[in-house]
């Protein structure tokens, strides 16, 4: 029988309030107190710059970044600098690597890649990786980034997961935010979204729902949606 997990959408959340949340529960999950959560949500325009710390691939001053309202937040995830903003899917799962599933660190990125490579095949879309990157790309271009930590539980063994992968959805997209970086620290590639590949028109919610079941079969679960604000 898969294990529960609780699963939410919230349309619109600043930053460093779903970082907050993560934290809450990622620290609830280790201690044993919580279930496992995948928090599906958008962003308002903002930056965040991952444990690579490559401050060169900003490419907007302070004063740019304010008339453009983007924030830039610094944060403990791996990887470069990134872009989260309305018209993209961002999926922070909360998962618990303890051994029972036989996942191990290398095995849970494959497995959010894969999800996304199975979502995107049942619109005749070829999903792959590029085996020097994290990610899933459509030829090449990158429709999703993908950037975790992995928090080592206090009183019991494993790691709890924390953040997750922004998954393009809006056409357009790449022309906004992705404009003031070299996303990921890559200047060969560009960066793509679900529209674009499919000519087909979706809601960031719909999405949501609708990848759940790839979800569910990918990592071996089965979601209970719960509402975000309670």
């Amino acid at each position: 029988m898969n294990k529960p997990l609780l699963v939410s959408y919230t349309p619109m959340i600043e930053y460093g309030e779903a970082w907050d949340k993560q934290k809450e529960l990622v620290k609830a999950i280790s201690d044993g107190q919580q279930q496992e959560h995948l928090l599906l949500l958008q962003h308002p325009p903002t930056y965040t710059i991952g444990s690579q710390q490559h401050p060169e691939h900003l490419l907007l001053s302070p004063e740019q970044l304010q008339e453009q309202g983007i924030s830039l937040v610094q944060i403990d995830r791996g990887g470069d600098i990134t872009y989260h903003g309305p018209g993209q899917l961002v999926g922070y799962p909360l998962l618990l690597l303890d051994g029972e599933n036989g996942l191990d660190l290398h095995g849970y990125l494959r497995n959010l890649e894969q999800v996304i490579i199975n979502y995107l095949a049942q619109f005749g879309i070829e999903g792959s990786r590029k085996p020097e990157y994290t990610g899933v790309w459509v030829g090449n271009v990158k429709i999703t980034a993908i950037g975790v930590k992995f928090n080592k539980c206090r009183h019991r063994r494993g790691f709890v997961t924390s953040h997750g992968f922004a998954f393009n959805i809006k056409s357009g997209i790449q022309n906004e935010g992705f404009q003031g970086i070299i996303p990921c620290g890559i200047q060969e590639y560009g960066v793509t979204s679900l529209e674009d590949v499919t000519g087909k028109t979706f809601t960031v919610e719909q999405v949501a729902h609708d990848i759940i079941p790839y979800f569910n079969e990918v990592f071996g679960y089965e979601a209970i949606w719960e509402d975000a604000n309670a």
